[in-house]
């Protein structure tokens, strides 16, 4: 019987571009580790998708895993988005630059490590309790980032 990993995540922005902080908490039978991070300048994109990235990062062995999250920009972007950006050479089809290209790699590098994920969009604010716990959680990192930490390529 294969065991699987659990992953909740959300990000948060105040202001957007503003302060944002993203949580993760990962679950495997009865142990919960939970990871937390302020930025000062970021957007929420890229803290949902550093609470995926992080909580994947995490997990030292290829496993099973289960992404739980609130953002059909996460979800959708890594199942079915990223095919045809990395064919386009990390364009949309208006020709534009994917947004948060950095983060896309880093997150694409990090499913290949493991078995199977599976992806779970989750309502925001709907009542589940990782979730509920993710959001406040984030928000609490994003009120007080350090100043030495930023969420965006400053040079870009």
């Amino acid at each position: 019987m294969k065991k699987t990993i659990k992953i909740f995540t959300d990000g948060s922005c105040l202001g957007n571009p503003g302060k944002g902080g993203f949580c993760t908490i990962i679950k495997y039978k009865n142990n919960i580790k939970k990871f937390s991070k302020g930025f000062i300048l970021t957007t929420n994109n890229r803290m949902e998708l550093m609470s995926v990235i992080i909580g994947l990062e995490k997990i030292k062995i290829s496993s099973y895993i289960q992404i739980n999250t609130d953002s059909k920009y996460v979800k959708n972007g890594i199942t079915t988005w990223i095919k045809k950006w990395k064919k386009n050479n990390w364009l949309k089809q208006n020709k534009k630059k994917v947004k948060n290209i950095d983060l896309w790699k880093r997150l694409n590098k990090i499913v290949k490590k493991h078995i199977k994920i599976e992806w779970f969009w989750i309502k925001s604010h709907s009542g589940q309790k990782e979730n509920e716990e993710c959001d406040i959680q984030a928000k609490k990192s994003a009120k007080y980032p350090k100043k030495t930490d930023y969420g965006y390529i400053l040079n870009k």
